[in-house]
């Protein structure tokens, strides 16, 4: 990434704020207008879509537009042996920022609907078959992102990445969070997006489980981890190292 380290930080804490402000919200709006759950997840996961390719063509060009621990990660697991990919700097400030953007997302879109600002979430997400969900949701994700970077098609990834995370709203159990960030913001809001504290925890041990799965799968079947520069998530021509 060309950007300072600040400017790149500042994209992401942004960048993850307004993604779970777009979640959380449209949750609340979805859940004022209409009874019908499936009405609500249908409104919910319309809004998520717009506002993450939206949210990805813009800060894509800064910070390579992860918004998510796990990409972060992942980011930096494959670029670890060489010189212009995340360093381990990096990933000390993205992972916090983009944790603190949550939950300054979620307390911004209950404010919005003058809800409480902070009221930790009742819903419980602990159950095994929504952590399968998970793990399920999180692999697609990191395979989707670096195996586009690995067949030189990185610029697809606003479309590709806001569609996938739509589409895996409705086919895994647990609607997707796939972001252990996200997951932590949706704890401070006790409404249609939200999960327990006490399931938050489970939430992210299978989403990092499912970036290894999905990092495996990436290895599998495009050639082995080699550590060489390639786009990550970014359609404007900033490079992260990716796959070899």
């Amino acid at each position: 990434m060309n950007a300072p380290l600040g400017r790149r930080v500042a994209a992401e804490a942004i960048g993850t704020g307004l993604l779970v402000a777009v979640v959380v919200g449209s949750g609340i709006q979805a859940g004022e207008l209409s009874r019908d759950v499936g009405l609500q997840l249908l409104a919910n996961s319309l809004a998520t879509v717009f506002g993450l390719g939206a949210l990805i063509l813009l800060l894509g060009p800064v910070s390579g537009a992860h918004f998510n621990p796990a990409v972060t990660l992942a980011a930096w697991f494959t670029s670890r042996r060489t010189t212009d990919g995340l360093s381990r700097r990096d990933v000390a400030a993205y992972v916090p920022a983009q944790i603190m953007g949550a939950i300054g997302g979620a307390v911004l879109a209950d404010a919005m609907f003058a809800k409480p600002l902070v009221k930790f979430s009742v819903h419980d997400r602990s159950a095994g078959h929504l952590l399968l969900g998970e793990v399920v949701a999180t692999a697609g994700l990191i395979l989707l992102i670096f195996g586009l970077s690995r067949i030189g098609r990185a610029a697809l990834a606003p479309a590709a990445v806001a569609s996938y995370i739509g589409a895996a709203y409705w086919f895994t159990s647990s609607t997707s969070f796939a972001n252990p960030a996200v997951t932590i913001g949706r704890a401070f809001t006790d409404t249609f997006a939200g999960i327990a504290p006490a399931s938050v925890a489970p939430f992210i041990a299978a989403q990092l489980f499912g970036a290894v799965l999905g990092l495996g799968a990436v290895a599998v079947l495009y050639g082995r981890i080699d550590a060489v520069p390639g786009e990550v998530v970014d359609p404007h021509g900033e490079t992260e190292p990716a796959l070899s």
